[in-house]
């Protein structure tokens, strides 16, 4: 039989749905009806009834009812369950038949409706003569029906209708043709799929009554069969609970009939249907381990019922579908939600689907005969064209007997079926389940199950001669294997892909794949790798290689041809191989001597080659590609006969290159791009074996970080051995050219810190200690790069010291002109910096110059340079405090217009080095000067670390200055130099913008004339200044208070107007007391017009104490002459 005996029937994999049979629309002719028909079926949603509709004609004729057994006694079953009964009830037998009847309750010609309706009804009654399938009537009516119990004629005639339809109430319903009829389908649907539920449930009863009339004896099969049709209607009614037990049952009992040879195959087909609808049930449940659990059961249970021995091959397939089954089963359920994992997926289930088939193909290859004619008639041909019941042979149809009836049909049969089977291409059904499984694996990421099943693929498609495919999927994989070291498993896979090759005569992809076995990733014996040596030269030689063992005579027949064609074709004789994708018998280490070279010295390279395979190997030429291709022409070796170029097997052997670098390629680097290695010669065909960078292969990086490893653990014991120890090799794919070493010294000198602003002098002295004339010296000499942004726009340089260099001067000098240097020359240069901020830099002194020299005999031009740094701090020279405080020292807060006040600066030195101030100077804005001349009190004063320096000024505010509250005063402006540097050195001038000033106004000035000091018993004069600095005329009241230190002659108490303007003046004479600071007498002073000024605001200005000298001796005579 064909492979498609072995697919479940769709029947079996269908959802079940109650089938409901629709008579009396005319869907082609009728608009109204063809709306209904498609309100019915077109675009069901999911949450509508599960219903399956079909449009039938009135007098349909529906399968006939057979006449219902009332004994079982004298009944011998012919088998399990029919192949027609599922689809039967499906698609054939409906639990229900509506006759739609277009008729209004207000019908003119009612009577004669309400006849042709009751005899259609008729009619299908009829035809459904013997089942139990209900049948309703639908009521097409145009107008929209009042509620129920408002039309009393619609009432009347609808049970008039029930009567002469011999209907219930329940299965008269009225379908309104209106813009809702959609909603009215809908609950007619709700309606019908009640009515199928109880046809159902009376089939299930009607089912299960027949089990007392049942014996164990001679109807094992019937109760295998009634438990199945009641699961299988209680799944048409949408009870899955019961359903699912139902099956249950049936499946304990189809394992409970006797077995035997001519039996087996129906009990497993009946079991592999069972197993399905069992476990199809439990994802639907959402109970996936249940599912699991009964597969694993049922594969125990059936895998070892093999059957006839003859066709074994059977049960593999069978097997193979049973897993395949159940993989789509859990794919689909994993689509509708369930959550799968890395260990249980459906590619597990594919792939053991696979198996079976792989053992199917093995057992059809063993039992199947090639050659033998197909027996005549036919022994699978059968009158009805199928079979009666599921899983039975087509020559003994109903035969339950253990011995088969008819020994000779019997082995006809088989021998059909063995022809059949030959027939079935088994390589197909295997690549696609291998598909299937590969696609899980790669869902879930398993990798080394994706590669696997892959090798498999392509194993298959080896056989099944698609040897593209083959090679295709073998190429892919053997990627992943080589990354991780699997040598069997490579050399296994490589041997297939060789064997394609060959069939192929696809020259590049042999002669790749016969080095890879070559090598040491091979685990070949030595005999086959020697066999596969030779035939690798002769396809260099442009020969026919020999066939590769295990292969079939056709088709090694076809190869030589292809060989043949290969070699005659010319053109083609030149290949290339990049082996950084393989593990090929030759390996390539390249690496430069050094990191880097200086531009004077040859730049030198070693390519170190060895091969793995068991004899010598003869190339002819070498080339290295560098990333400046100009320097390829110097690496190239090409063979000229000599032993050189001939690699001994296992022995390194070592090339090396030497070539001079270009002054222009000074800074940059040098990389190795690729080593080719030619084979073969022009004669025969070449092959280019080409590494990627400094060679290296797919399995190169994990040797080299073992053996890093091992040589850590163990350590260098081995510098002793002669032998290149190849695993110790390490590759320099690069290496940098940098300039010639400096033969210059140079020095720096200066006297840090720096001070902000200044010239700060840095001498730079250069010394020539070259052979040869330094050429073309220059200099570049400023802020290094590189450091934070804002230091660029602070920092100054210039080589002029005899001026402060501007904010436009550089942050950097470049390429300045120094000369030329002769040998033992020296030159000295002094650089100027200004920092305008605080904090470190970093300046660069860059001196560069050109040499003349030779390197192996060549004469080149080398830029030297040599590069010196320094790092300065700059710090602030001094810190200028300034404050003002009144004519009697005292601090002030607001200062009076036109009244005078003192300005005091203090200058403290912080430098670590000696500062001259040359003179300092004020800027004054809106206040001026009390003293005629502002003249330096600092002139030339030096200032060590910590010392200060002080300066006071007499300043007047006028009245006119400004109106406003607050006023700028000006700055102060100090000159000064490092003590240390020479006169002539220019003076950095330090500008300290002075405080704004709060202006305040006072109506009246009062101030003292009186000595400097005063003398016990001696009067002392005072005169008091009035001023009115109003535009009003004061009345002040002046008392003054009594003193113990005094006695005062004067007006005690005054009370006078002073004019705007003017000034009076008041005389007193004081006559101390005591000696000493005494405090003079107070004066009281009120203004009656001013209440706001009080009398300590306005004698602010007057002093406060005095000292009193002691009273002075008389000299006497007796006196002058003791002296």
């Amino acid at each position: 039989m064909a492979g498609s005996q072995w697919e479940l029937p769709p029947e079996l994999c269908c959802r079940p749905m109650a089938f409901v049979a629709l008579t009396g629309l005319d869907v082609t002719y009728n608009a109204v009806h063809r709306a209904i028909w498609d309100a019915f079926c077109a675009n069901r949603r999911a949450d509508r009834v599960p219903i399956s509709f079909k449009v039938l004609p009135g007098d349909h004729e529906y399968p006939k009812c057979r006449t219902k057994r009332t004994s079982y006694e004298w009944y011998i079953p012919k088998g399990i369950v029919k192949t027609g009964w599922m689809n039967k009830h499906l698609n054939l037998v409906p639990a229900l038949v509506v006759l739609f009847y277009e008729l209004d309750w207000d019908d003119p010609q009612w009577k004669e409706k309400q006849s042709e309706c009751a005899t259609k009804v008729e009619i299908v009654r009829t035809s459904l003569q013997g089942r139990n399938t209900k049948v309703a009537v639908v009521l097409i009516q145009k107008k929209t029906p009042l509620p129920p119990g408002e039309d009393l004629v619609a009432s009347e005639r609808a049970s008039a209708l029930c009567s002469s339809c011999d209907l219930s109430g329940k299965s008269l319903f009225v379908l309104p043709h209106t813009d809702h009829l959609v909603g009215y389908i809908i609950r007619l649907e709700n309606a019908f799929y009640e009515h199928a539920q109880t046809y159902y449930y009376t089939e299930i009863r009607r089912v299960k009554s027949h089990k007392e009339f049942l014996n164990k004896t001679t109807h094992q099969l019937l109760f295998v069969r009634h438990q199945f049709k009641m699961a299988f209607l209680s799944e048409l009614k949408q009870d899955t609970q019961n359903a699912l037990k139902y099956y249950r049952a049936a499946y304990s009992l189809v394992h409970e009939l006797r077995a035997h040879e001519t039996n087996m195959l129906e009990i497993k087909t009946m079991a592999g249907f069972i197993n399905y609808k069992i476990c199809r049930l439990c994802f639907q449940h959402n109970t996936p381990l249940d599912a699991i659990a009964q597969f694993r059961k049922h594969i125990d249970l059936c895998k070892k019922k093999i059957g006839c021995a003859e066709l074994a091959f059977e049960h593999s397939a069978w097997m193979s579908k049973q897993f395949q089954s159940f993989g789509e089963l859990f794919d689909e359920a994993i689509k509708l939600g369930l959550t799968a994992i890395q260990t249980q997926n459906p590619g597990f289930y594919y792939q053991q689907a696979a198996c079976y088939s792989q053992d199917r193909k093995q057992m059809a290859q063993q039992l199947c005969q090639a050659g033998v004619t197909y027996p005549s008639p036919d022994p699978l041909d059968t009158q009805s064209g199928g079979l009666d019941f599921y899983g039975q042979r087509p020559w003994r149809q109903g035969h339950q007997s253990i011995d088969p009836t008819d020994p000779e049909k019997e082995k006809l049969g088989i021998l059909a079926l063995q022809i059949k089977e030959t027939e079935v291409p088994h390589s197909e059904l295997i690549i696609a389940l291998l598909s299937n499984a590969v696609a899980q694996f790669k869902k879930y990421k398993c990798p080394r199950m994706k590669s696997h099943l892959m090798v498999q693929m392509g194993e298959e498609y080896y056989h099944a001669k698609d040897y593209t495919k083959a090679l295709k999927l073998l190429d892919y994989v053997m990627c992943d294997y080589r990354t991780e070291r699997w040598w069997p498993l490579l050399t296994a896979i490589l041997t297939t892909a060789l064997h394609c090759a060959y069939l192929m005569a696809s020259v590049k992809d042999y002669i790749i794949y016969c080095m890879e076995l070559l090598g040491r990733a091979s685990t070949l014996k030595e005999e086959q790798k020697l066999r596969i040596e030779k035939n690798l030269f002769k396809v260099l030689m442009n020969e026919i290689p020999e066939a590769e063992s295990e292969c079939e005579p056709s088709s090694v027949s076809a190869a030589r041809s292809l060989w043949t064609d290969r070699m005659a074709l010319s053109g083609s004789n030149e290949l290339t191989v990049e082996m950084q994708d393989y593990i090929p018998f030759i390996q390539c280490k390249a690496r430069f001597l050094s990191p880097s070279f200086h531009v004077d010295q040859p730049i030198q390279l070693q390519v170190f080659l060895r091969a793995d395979c068991p004899h010598s190997v003869s190339f002819s030429k070498i080339t290295v590609s560098l990333s400046n291709q100009e320097y390829n022409q110097w690496c190239v070796v090409e063979s000229s006969g000599q032993e050189s170029m001939r690699l001994l097997p296992g022995k390194p052997r070592c090339y090396n290159f030497s070539f001079v670098a270009k002054t222009e390629d000074v800074g940059k680097k040098v990389e190795i791009t690729g080593v080719e290695m030619m084979l073969g010669s022009d004669s025969g065909r070449c092959v280019f074996l080409s590494w990627r960078g400094a060679g290296g292969d797919a399995a190169s990086t994990q040797e080299a970080l073992q053996a890093s490893r091992s040589s850590r653990r163990w350590g260098r014991g081995n510098e002793a051995r002669q032998e290149l120890d190849w695993d110790s090799l390490t590759v320099q794919h690069s290496t940098m050219i940098i300039s010639r070493v400096p033969r210059i010294c140079v020095q720096l000198s200066h006297q840090p810190p720096a001070l902000t602003n200044e010239m700060f002098c840095i001498s730079l002295t250069v010394q020539s200690q070259e052979e040869a004339v330094a050429k073309d010296v220059k200099l570049t000499a400023g802020l290094k790069p590189g450091q934070e942004a804002g230091l660029g726009q602070t920092t100054h340089v210039t080589l002029d010291g005899s001026n402060v260099c501007d904010d436009n001067a550089p942050a950097l000098l470049t390429d300045l002109p120094l000369g030329d240097l002769k040998p033992g020359e020296k030159l000295e240069k002094c650089v100027y910096m200004r920092c305008v901020s605080t904090g470190p830099r970093v300046f660069l002194f860059h001196v560069a110059y050109s040499i003349d020299t030779a390197v192996e005999g060549r004469h080149i031009v080398c830029r030297c340079h040599k590069d010196e740094t320094v790092t300065v701090e700059t710090i602030v020279p001094f810190e200028v405090s300034v404050k003002f405080v009144s004519t009697k020292f005292e601090p002030l807060e607001q200062v009076a217009v036109d009244i005078p006040f003192l300005l005091m600066t203090d200058i403290l030195s912080s430098s670590p080095r000696h500062l001259l101030l040359s003179s300092s100077s004020l800027q004054l804005l809106t206040v001026t000067s009390n003293t005629p001349q502002l003249k330096s009190q600092l002139q030339q004063v030096v200032l060590q670390t910590g010392e200060s320096a002080s300066e006071c000024f007499c300043l007047r505010c006028p009245p006119d200055a400004n109106s406003s509250n607050t006023v700028a005063t000006g700055q102060y402006v100090i000159s000064w130099r490092r003590k240390s540097s020479s006169a002539d050195s220019p003076l950095i001038q330090t500008t300290v913008t002075l405080p704004h000033i709060i202006l305040e106004s006072v109506p009246l000035y009062i101030y003292a004339d009186l000595p400097s000091f005063g003398r016990v018993r001696e009067s002392l004069p005072v005169r008091y200044h009035i001023e009115n600095r109003t535009a009003h005329v004061q009345e002040v009241e002046i008392a003054v208070d009594p003193s113990d230190a005094f006695m005062f002659s004067g007006l005690k108490q005054v009370r006078l107007r002073v004019l705007p303007g003017t000034e009076q003046l008041m005389l007193y004479n004081y006559y101390p007391l005591m000696a000493g600071y005494q405090t003079l007498p107070q004066l009281n002073i009120s203004l009656p017009r001013c209440p706001t000024s009080s009398s300590p605001a306005l004698r602010r200005f007057l002093p406060q104490r005095i000292f009193v000298k002691p009273q002075g001796r008389q000299p006497d005579d007796a006196s002058i002459a003791a002296a």
